[in-house]
């Protein structure tokens, strides 16, 4: 239930309400939920990997190609993708910091892969009906930036100190 709820939250940033909502998620249902949407997002790869009549493995048995799927293909997306979205929390946290804002790394974080959501949904739909190719991840990557630009403006301000 807690995944479904995040799920719709997600697809409402960079809402105010949203926002806060999925910050009171914590950070082991929102890694869980990155895990379901990545392997989500392999599955067009994995059915074109089964339904390939050609090709290195054509003829593998269908546990082996499930065990090369997941050691080939979906581990390293999945490290990529940790690695992009931690980076992308990173410069957000720069950004807070240009924009004097009240916001931590693990909070950015926790956005940024929620803001993954509907580009990851995006382009599942889009790689079942025709190939998508690598250039996509450069609109995920600016269209979370622009994201993680927007929730850091709804973060307050930091009080100076006198």
């Amino acid at each position: 239930m807690i995944f479904l709820q995040a799920f719709l939250h997600s697809i409402r940033l960079p809402r105010k309400q949203a926002m806060f909502k999925l910050n009171r998620i914590g950070m082991d249902i929102t890694v869980v939920y990155m895990f379901i949407l990545i392997f989500v997002v392999s599955l067009p790869s994995f059915i074109n990997r089964i339904t390939s009549a050609d090709g290195l493995g054509a003829d593998m048995p269908f546990l082996m190609h499930v065990i090369y799927f997941f050691m080939f293909y979906y581990l390293p997306l999945t490290i990529m993708l940790f690695l992009l979205i931690s980076i992308i929390a990173y410069i957000g946290t720069l950004i807070a910091k240009a924009l004097n804002r009240k916001i931590r790394f693990s909070i950015l974080w926790k956005m940024t892969a929620y803001t993954t959501t509907i580009p990851f949904l995006v382009y599942t739909i889009a790689a079942l009906i025709f190939p998508v190719g690598d250039s996509y991840l450069w609109i995920f990557i600016i269209y979370s930036m622009l994201f993680i630009v927007k929730i850091i403006t709804v973060y307050p301000r930091r009080k100076t100190r006198k």
